[in-house]
């Protein structure tokens, strides 16, 4: 089993970044999917969730209506289109795999992690 994320890098503050995770070893459309960032010295946090089919997703408030997430299961990746990058969410971004949708929501251990991507927001 594999998630690799991608797309991280420095951008400055109102810029834009697309994260990807590509799975494989495992049924990807069989899984919800998130995204997590942990900030440095900060705990990990649930940044965005989205259901198997994708017709369901959850977003933190701190991100509402900046990032997207989305999924294609036909390529067994899952994207996270961030726009409007502020200081504040610079953070090493994980995917995480899930049986159940409300692993994400409820912090229930287990599933499948990748090794992250580095975001990094400044002028």
């Amino acid at each position: 089993v594999q998630l690799v994320e991608s797309g991280g890098g420095l951008v400055q503050p109102g810029g834009s970044l697309r994260l990807s995770c590509v799975a494989s070893g495992f049924t990807f459309s069989s899984y919800d999917m998130a995204w997590y960032r942990q900030p440095p010295g900060k705990e990990r946090e649930l940044v965005a969730a989205i259901t198997k089919g994708g017709g369901r997703t959850h977003y933190v408030d701190a991100v509402k209506g900046r990032f997207t997430i989305a999924r294609d299961n036909a390529k067994s990746t899952l994207h996270l289109q961030m726009n409007s990058l502020r200081p504040e969410d610079t953070a090493l971004y994980y995917c995480r795999a899930a049986e159940y949708y409300t692993d994400f929501l409820y912090a229930v251990p287990g599933g499948y992690w990748g090794q992250g991507t580095q975001v990094t927001v400044s002028e």
